[in-house]
């Protein structure tokens, strides 16, 4: 082991002087593990060799910070934890069973029709979605997300089929001021640099017609696609990280979810490759490494052992895990799952529509949307719900 320490002012200013900030990355050619660690006046950087076994750096980390994701927090109402005591939050909770109803979005699958490394997405997305569903009280058909569309147009500050980050997502919706549903841009597992399967035949560029589309025939019967201009579409009022190094963590990820919903997580995902549905507790350092996006949904204690574990849906399919969902112990960081959460505010989301035809024609104004009501504004019905 070795340390470098240094100024950090050259090099970057810091978002916020309160947290630390770790930067982790393993070297995939000769296993060495960087890490840094800093505050507003100090870098120190952490420099091991990793043992042979290790196989961390052979796994294809779909993780990652570009350089046109810039802001990493943008909020302004109050988080859970300051109107929430710990004390006060159940011993068990989850999304998927609210008194005998589930208020999740469903389940995906990142890597059909063909291999994409969109986890980053998935976890966003999908939290968002399950937002949406819990601010409409479970009423209404489902509302998922274009995630194509943020593969689409999202790739120098989101991600692409060969990784971004979960705050990125929501940064690049904030942004664009929209994300459309997902009928708009079904998911085909392709970005720009993609090759996979059919991607190198797939247009991807950010265009109107990419944004949301229709067609209407076979094109033997004269048929042709076209773009839709006014389309069912949510927007983010505000996002938000818990990083590594936060205080009193377990509570504030434990308030968000209850209070507002699903979070968005980094993990590392090779322990879930051979997962058996037991409950994971790993907490080797070296697996810590995050690599890999999910959502977590609740919390439980198992009343036999007394751990507590995260609630966990994957983007592998519900042929995984236990229907797609993961045990991961809490409190102790296991497997990282504590040290990237990201989560995010509806800002509106489209509920009435005015029809267009079949081939899109005569869209335009009609589109209703509901507003997201915060529930720091009425404290009270986040408890009522139990």
């Amino acid at each position: 082991f070795f340390f470098i320490i240094t100024h950090p002012s050259s090099l970057f200013s810091l978002r916020n002087s309160s947290e630390f900030v770790c930067w982790i990355s393993v070297s995939q050619s000769d296993q060495i593990i960087v890490a840094m660690f800093f505050t507003r006046s100090l870098i120190i950087a952490v420099v091991a060799s990793a043992a042979t076994s290790i196989t961390a750096s052979d796994f294809k980390s779909e993780f990652k910070l570009l350089e046109g994701h810039t802001v990493r927090d943008d909020f302004s109402s109050p988080l859970p934890h300051t109107y929430i005591k710990e004390d006060d939050l159940p011993e068990s909770f989850t999304w998927a069973d609210v008194n005998g109803v589930s208020f999740l979005t469903r389940s995906r699958n990142q890597h059909i029709p063909q291999y994409c490394g969109s986890c980053w997405a998935h976890g966003a997305l999908s939290s968002l979605a399950d937002r949406i569903k819990i601010a409409r009280h479970g009423e209404g058909e489902d509302i998922d997300l274009s995630i194509q569309f943020i593969l689409n147009c999202g790739g120098g500050v989101a991600g692409s089929c060969w990784g971004g980050s979960h705050s990125g997502a929501y940064q690049f919706i904030k942004d664009k001021g929209y994300v459309p549903y997902e009928s708009c841009m079904p998911y085909m597992a392709c970005s720009s640099d993609s090759s996979e399967g059919f991607c190198k035949h797939v247009d991807t560029s950010c265009s109107a017609i990419n944004t949301c589309r229709t067609c209407s025939t076979f094109s033997d019967n004269g048929g042709t696609c076209a773009e839709i201009d006014v389309f069912p579409n949510a927007t983010i009022a505000e996002y938000g990280t818990y990083g590594l190094f936060t205080w009193n963590k377990v509570h504030k990820i434990k308030a968000e979810i209850f209070a507002r919903g699903p979070v968005a997580a980094g993990i590392n995902a090779e322990p879930l490759v051979h997962y058996d549905g037991d409950v994971i507790q790993d907490e080797k350092w070296f697996d810590k490494l995050v690599n890999h996006v999910v959502s977590i949904v609740g919390w439980e204690k198992d009343k036999e052992t007394g751990v507590e574990y995260w609630i966990i849906r994957n983007s592998w399919g519900q042929y995984t895990g236990n229907m797609g969902f993961v045990k991961v112990e809490l409190g102790k960081n296991s497997l990282g799952i504590e040290s990237e959460i990201a989560w995010a505010v509806p800002g509106s989301f489209t509920i009435t529509n005015k029809p267009c035809d079949e081939d899109g024609a005569n869209c335009g104004a009609g589109f209703v949307a509901q507003e997201y009501v915060d529930p720091s504004n009425n404290v009270q019905t986040v408890f009522s719900r139990l």
